[in-house]
């Protein structure tokens, strides 16, 4: 029984690394791409390993396009990102507080339209968005892509942390009141501090979401200047002429360190984050 115990464990290990190399080699691949010289890149695509390592890629990939440097892409992404993620971090936890501690009419009611908001394609909803923000004047600029997000219309981050606070013991409600706290005050003062896995693990995922965001930035920024990374990256390829891929797997790298450090430095709230908030009081 032993043998078969650790004989099980061994496939179960090698099927479970095959399955992870297998998943993750198109991003090993890419990586590599970026220090081959681009007439090599499709040429030599069965050898992963370069035969001699370039870093002309990067040279060249961040110098951009038209005196525009690629720093300034990622210092749009990294604006764009950070704005967006504290106002999904504030707006869905006041939200959430609403949902879990607020007994008041029609609550149910909304709350299983969230759910629903959830389920809607952005498809759906895109045609729509851009003729509201479009009478409001709003294209062309950063505010489609961050504002909306200050008043909680992601119904996945309102729901991790509805959870969440259901998951803390109400006796703290219910001293803070004796205590002459309003709701207000025992958000703050007791709710807030203890949700900290909660809104970091939403802001992790909010800014991983809104770096990688290609589709919102096409409809709405309509000047190079105020591109972000990922509608950067189409910039290296021109159907018309010659396409820079060894450049764009270059800037692709360095645009993908960004969301991996946060993951690596975050990842034990993550995971606090994630198995809490489907615990109920």
């Amino acid at each position: 029984m032993r043998k078969k115990k650790i004989a099980g464990r061994i496939i179960y290990h090698i099927l479970v690394c095959g399955f992870g190399l297998l998943m993750i080699y198109p991003l090993i691949w890419m990586v590599m791409s970026s220090f081959k010289e681009t007439s090599t890149i499709f040429t030599t695509a069965g050898s992963l390993i370069p035969e001699d390592f370039q870093l002309d890629n990067y040279a060249n990939g961040w110098k951009g396009f038209a005196g525009i440097s690629f720093g300034v892409f990622f210092r749009n992404s990294l604006f764009i990102s950070v704005a967006a993620t504290i106002g999904t971090a504030a707006s869905s936890a006041i939200a959430a507080f609403g949902f879990a501690r607020c007994r008041f009419r029609g609550r149910r009611i909304l709350f299983m339209a969230m759910l629903v908001s959830m389920m809607l394609p952005a498809q759906v909803l895109m045609i729509p968005q851009y003729l509201w923000y479009q009478k409001l004047g709003w294209i062309g600029t950063y505010v489609p892509l961050i504002v909306p997000y200050f008043f909680a219309i992601q119904g996945f981050f309102v729901y991790l942390m509805t959870n969440f606070i259901e998951g803390i013991p109400r006796d703290l409600d219910e001293a803070a009141k004796i205590d002459g706290c309003s709701y207000w005050g025992i958000f703050v003062n007791i709710i807030l501090p203890l949700m900290k896995p909660a809104l970091v693990t939403g802001g992790i995922f909010s800014f991983m979401w809104r770096w990688d965001d290609f589709l919102s930035a096409l409809l709405y920024v309509n000047k190079s200047s105020k591109y972000p990374v990922s509608l950067a990256l189409k910039l290296f390829c021109d159907p018309g002429s010659s396409s820079d891929y060894g450049a764009m797997f270059a800037m692709a790298t360095l645009s993908i360190l960004p969301a991996v450090c946060i993951f690596i430095f975050f990842q034990k709230y993550l995971v606090e984050g994630i198995s809490t908030s489907g615990l109920k009081g």
